[in-house]
């Protein structure tokens, strides 16, 4: 057994096995120690389905603890480990919640679960892999102030600035697609009450441009789910918008870092509202394997703009005819007057 040092080195060595043996010949902690703790997370799934006996190791907590904070260095945070101690598979649990993004969410006929006091946010923002912003912020959620006012939670402190090791450039388009490519943000909701959570990021940016005014460069990363009123028609976007600035040849800054959370006319959810929307969510939504193309989250992007554009269109023009018909009206009203007072 000393021969087996190393992953490549326990494969031959359980190849040289003879072909009647079975797997848990080998003593359970050569495997845990390595084959088992050099796996990703979506294989140490796909072993545990092998057998029970692969099942009770690959459980083991100290694996996904790994596994959870070397893909999100933020729940290395006293406040992101305090509440996955409460989940009931701990950093397992976390990982079979938040590593399948949401991709849609289908309207169930669920009550909703009492409200917390407080939703857990675990934000990464990584350039090529590797991490340039890692935070934990905590959001009173039975404030006055959260319910009635528009969903927003704000990730850096005024006046903060975070570095990147990424060049800022005038004008370049190849420069803009290295960022919507390879400058990857995760946003990780958690909730203590119902012990559960989701990523409600793209993971890969929607949409890379520049503000018109101050020339800020903005990411967008999106994640849509059902509205409040649980339709097909009534859906609602998670958006996250990273604001970067700089000057020319020198770094580029992440000034800003806020989520919010719109419908299809293009008004902001309020907290109240918002809040039900990401506790059912997290119980209900649908997840999927991460896109790390970002095809499918950038078109139903683009398809939800364009929603909100005709919704918008269409609001304005109700409006405009409602103006004409009113003034009309009114000017039928001011003839009828001027003719009776001629009597």
């Amino acid at each position: 057994m000393a021969a087996v040092s190393g992953s490549s080195n326990a494969n031959e060595y359980i190849k040289s096995l003879p072909s009647i043996t079975t797997f848990n010949v080998l003593p359970p902690e050569i495997i845990y120690t390595h084959i088992l703790s050099r796996l990703d997370g979506v294989t140490l799934v796909s072993v545990a389905s092998v057998s029970s006996f692969m099942y009770r190791l690959c459980i083991e907590e100290d694996l996904w603890h790994k596994i959870c904070n070397t893909m999100w260095p933020s729940l290395l945070d006293p406040t992101a480990r305090r509440v996955i101690s409460t989940f009931p598979g701990g950093y397992r649990s976390v990982y079979s919640d938040v590593f399948p993004f949401l991709h849609h969410f289908s309207p169930l006929p669920r009550r909703p679960s009492s409200p917390p006091s407080e939703l857990i946010s675990a934000i990464d923002i990584y350039y090529k892999g590797n991490p340039i912003l890692s935070r934990v912020k905590r959001t009173e959620t039975n404030k006055n102030w959260f319910l009635s006012s528009s969903l927003w939670m704000d990730v850096l402190e005024p006046d903060e600035f975070v570095p990147t090791p990424v060049k800022f450039v005038c004008k370049d388009e190849e420069w803009m697609n290295d960022l919507e490519e390879n400058l990857n943000l995760s946003w990780i909701v958690m909730d203590p009450n119902q012990k559960r959570a989701a990523n409600v990021s793209s993971w890969r940016a929607v949409s890379v441009a520049r503000h018109w005014l101050t020339r800020e460069v903005e990411v967008v990363y999106a994640a849509m789910m059902a509205g409040e009123r649980q339709t097909a028609t009534e859906m609602v976007q998670c958006v996250v918008k990273v604001t970067c600035c700089g000057k020319v040849g020198a770094e580029l800054h992440v000034r800003e870092v806020n989520l919010v959370m719109e419908d299809t006319e293009g008004r902001h959810v309020s907290g109240n509202e918002g809040m039900k929307i990401l506790q059912r969510a997290m119980q209900d939504g649908k997840r999927k394997r991460v896109e790390f193309d970002g095809v499918g989250a950038k078109e139903r992007f683009q398809k939800f703009s364009c929603l909100m554009k005709e919704r918008r269109e269409s609001k304005h023009r109700r409006e405009k005819a409602r103006d004409v018909v009113s003034t009309l009206l009114a000017f039928i009203a001011l003839l009828l007057f001027c003719f009776l007072a001629g009597f």
